[in-house]
C-alpha cells in the first residue's frame, strides 16, 4: 500500500451531484456508463475514474483504475463516501437497484440473531477479555516494553461477531460505567459503538474488523499523555492543552510502527479531532482530507465522552449529547453521519432506565431509528414499583381492543427504585436478583 502526503489544496473540487455521463468505445459496439456509486456497493471489475476527493488524499497507486479485487475496494471504502465508476449498462443497473435499499439500511433497526437474554453471558465475557487486553497494553507502555497488538484482532472479531448476534447486549455492558477508569473503558466503548455504527450504515461485513480496532486503538496516545494532564479537574493552561493534544500524533506513531495493521487505524488515531471546518487538530485537515473511518470514530468518541462520568465532571445525558453532536454537525462533525448515529441511538440508547405512563419501570433492550420514542423495553417493576418478571414490551407495536399504547413518561438514574443495569445484566448470566447492585 501506498500512501501520499497531504496536500494543501484539493487537487480538484469533488461533486456532489450525481455523474451519470457516457461514453462508447472505438468500435461502438460496447457502451460503457458513468455512476456515482456508494462505495459500499462497488465491485471488482469495475473502472475507478474518479473519488469524492483529489487522488492524493487516498493510499492508492493510479489516478483511475480497474478496481481488481477486494482489497482496493476496501481502501476507498475506509476513506471514501462515493466513487465515479465506469462499466456496462446491465452490470450497473442491478448494482443501481440496490441504492435504495442501502440507505433503507438506517431506519430499520439493527438486525438480531440472538435473543438478548441467549447473547448477555457471551457479551460480558467478550467485554471482561478486552478490558484486559487494555491494561495489557496499558502495563506496557508504562514499563517501556515493547507493544504488541497481535492480540487485538481475534478479540475485536468477537466483539464483532456478539454485535451481529444482538448488539444490545454489548450497548448494556457498554452503560456500566467506572469513573476511575475512563481511558480504557472509554476505547472499548467506542469500538463497540463504531462496529455498530458501521454494520447501521452498511458497511460490508468484512469491514467491521478494521472499524472496531480503529474504535479500540483511537486513544492510545493518551496512555502516554501525563496524569496531571489527562485528569487534571479544572481548565488546562495553554501549555497543558498544547500537551493534551499530542495523544493523536503519540498513537499515531505508536501504531504506524505495526506494520501488521492496516494503515487506516493509525490515521484514524491521528485524525479523529480534526473538524469538517478546518479547525481540528493536529493537521488542521479540511473536510476532503479527512478520511471516512475517521469521521465515523470522531462522533462516536464525541458522544462517549459527553456522557461519561470523568473524575473533574458529570456525565450529561444522551438527549444533551445527541443535542450537542447535531448542533455541531457540518461544522466539527460530518453531518450525514451524525444524523445517521442519532437514528441508531436513538432518545433513549439500549441499556436505558426509563418510567412508563402505566407508572411501571422498564430497561431499554432495543430502539427503533424510525420511532426514537418508541423502543423496545423489558418491564421489571409495576405501577407500584414493585419487581415483577421481566417482560418484554414494544412500544411501537400496534395495541388491540382501544387501549393506549404505554408511552415513556422520563427516563430515570440507573439504581432508580432498586433497579440496577448491572444488576440486570448479572441475573442474565447467572440468575441473581436483578435489583442488587
Amino acid at each position: 500500500m501506498w500512501f501520499r502526503r497531504k496536500s494543501s489544496k484539493p487537487a480538484s473540487t469533488p461533486s456532489t451531484a450525481p455523474d451519470r455521463s457516457q461514453s462508447r468505445s472505438t468500435s461502438g459496439v460496447t457502451a460503457l456508463h458513468r455512476v456515482r456509486l456508494p462505495v459500499d456497493l462497488l465491485e471488482p471489475g469495475m473502472r475507478i475514474v474518479k473519488l469524492d476527493r483529489p487522488w492524493t488524499e487516498v493510499p492508492v497507486l493510479f489516478q483511475g483504475f480497474t478496481l481488481s479485487d477486494q482489497h482496493q475496494a476496501r481502501i476507498l471504502r475506509q476513506y471514501c463516501e462515493w466513487v465515479l465508476v465506469e462499466d456496462q449498462e446491465e452490470r450497473l443497473n442491478p448494482i443501481l437497484d440496490r441504492i435504495p435499499i442501502l440507505k433503507l439500511r438506517t431506519t430499520e433497526p439493527l438486525a438480531e440473531t440472538r435473543t438478548l437474554a441467549e447473547e448477555m453471558p457471551r457479551a460480558r465475557e467478550i467485554w471482561t477479555r478486552t478490558q484486559a487486553f487494555v491494561e495489557t497494553v496499558t502495563r506496557q507502555i508504562e514499563t517501556g516494553n515493547d507493544l504488541t497488538f497481535e492480540h487485538a484482532r481475534p478479540i475485536i472479531q468477537d466483539c464483532v461477531d456478539s454485535i451481529k448476534a444482538n448488539p444490545s447486549a454489548m450497548f448494556w455492558m457498554s452503560r456500566i460505567k467506572s469513573r476511575d477508569a475512563y481511558t480504557a473503558e472509554h476505547c472499548l466503548r467506542v469500538a463497540i459503538f463504531a462496529v455498530a455504527f458501521a454494520r447501521f450504515l452498511g458497511m460490508p461485513d468484512e469491514d467491521l474488523e478494521v472499524v472496531g480496532l480503529c474504535g479500540l486503538l483511537h486513544d492510545l496516545g493518551k496512555l502516554r499523555v501525563p496524569d496531571t494532564i489527562l485528569n487534571k479537574p479544572g481548565a488546562l493552561s495553554p501549555e497543558e492543552q498544547r500537551l493534551m493534544q499530542e495523544h493523536t500524533t503519540l498513537g499515531y506513531e505508536m501504531l504506524k510502527a505495526d506494520i501488521r495493521l492496516d494503515p487506516i487505524v493509525s490515521d484514524v488515531t491521528r485524525h479523529h479531532h480534526e473538524r469538517m471546518d478546518g479547525r481540528g487538530y493536529p493537521q488542521q485537515l479540511a473536510e476532503w482530507q479527512i478520511s471516512r473511518l475517521a469521521r465515523l470514530v470522531s462522533i462516536v468518541d464525541a458522544f462517549d465522552a459527553i456522557t461519561s462520568d470523568r473524575c473533574y465532571r458529570d456525565g450529561l445525558s444522551t438527549s444533551e449529547a445527541i443535542r450537542i453532536l447535531y448542533r455541531n454537525r457540518g461544522q466539527q462533525f460530518d453531518a450525514t453521519m451524525v444524523e445517521a448515529f442519532i437514528r441508531m441511538i436513538g432518545v433513549y440508547p439500549p441499556g436505558s432506565l426509563v418510567e412508563l405512563s402505566t407508572g411501571e419501570v422498564a430497561i431499554v433492550v432495543a430502539t427503533h431509528p424510525g420511532r426514537k420514542l418508541r423502543p423496545r423495553v423489558e418491564i421489571v417493576l409495576n405501577a407500584d414499583k414493585q419487581p415483577v418478571a421481566p417482560r418484554t414490551v414494544d412500544l411501537a407495536a400496534p395495541v388491540t381492543g382501544g387501549q393506549a399504547a404505554p408511552e415513556i413518561l422520563a427516563p430515570l438514574p440507573d439504581g432508580a427504585y432498586g433497579v440496577s443495569l448491572k444488576g440486570r445484566v448479572q441475573q442474565l448470566i447467572v440468575g441473581t436478583d436483578p435489583h442488587v447492585s
